[in-house]
């Protein structure tokens, strides 16, 4: 056999380098998502103001020398976990309001948007540290800040599709109330576990129910 054939058990030289690069990217993300997890479950546990380098690479079991290699900061940290979080909520979002949700009855709307963003938060509670943390970093403050807007751009848009012939300023007045009763429930729900927290879903549901009732109407949007 010629010299320069390769053999199919021999990848070429070429492919030998390409490979190196590729299995170094792979361990480098594997390690970023090992500190992120990490660096969730004590933002958890100690809040984000309490939270130190050294703790969230003892929580990864790897030195801090290492962290430092993939984060300058706890504040890098926190601004990774955010981005990986908002992106898992983007899909939540996605889920919840979407315009197909529009058209059912109310109690199952509340069901079909509710319960996506609920089970975010409960799988997520570092969501909601990094959210109202004192001293979040700006960048995340704005992030959630163009969240909060686009998520109340779309509550009012359920609105305008159920009432077409309503006030704008009405229907930004009730998505306004809409969230903050949301806000307020979501709190009650992330302090509880277990019975007692599905308890609390079912009390914001109710809740959310009673009031937009009367506006909305209870049935499906083309036959209230």
């Amino acid at each position: 056999m010629p010299e320069n054939q390769q053999t199919e058990e021999s990848p070429a030289p070429q492919e030998r380098a390409e490979e190196k690069p590729r299995r170094r990217q792979a361990r480098g993300e594997r390690r970023i998502a090992q500190l992120l997890e990490a660096a969730s479950s004590v933002f958890c546990r100690s809040g984000y103001t309490g939270a130190s380098t050294n703790a969230i690479a003892r929580e990864a079991g790897v030195s801090p020398g290492t962290l430092y290699q993939f984060f300058p900061n706890k504040e890098a940290i926190a601004v990774g976990l955010s981005d990986q979080l908002l992106e898992h909520w983007a899909t939540s979002h996605g889920q919840a309001l979407t315009a197909e949700n529009t058209g059912l009855p109310l109690d199952r709307m509340l069901d079909a948007v509710l319960d996506p963003l609920i089970a975010f938060n409960v799988e997520n509670p570092a969501f909601g540290i990094l959210m109202h943390a004192p001293d979040t970093p700006g960048r995340i403050v704005e992030e959630i800040s163009t969240l909060h807007g686009a998520i109340l751009t779309r509550v009012e848009d359920l609105i305008a599709a159920r009432l077409p012939d309503s006030p704008a300023e009405e229907r930004s007045r009730t998505a306004n109330m809409t969230l903050m009763l949301f806000k307020a429930g979501l709190t009650l729900i992330m302090a509880h576990e277990g019975a007692e927290r599905d308890a609390y879903v079912a009390e914001l549901k109710t809740v959310m129910y009673r009031y937009l009732e009367p506006l909305l109407g209870g049935g499906a949007a083309d036959g209230r």
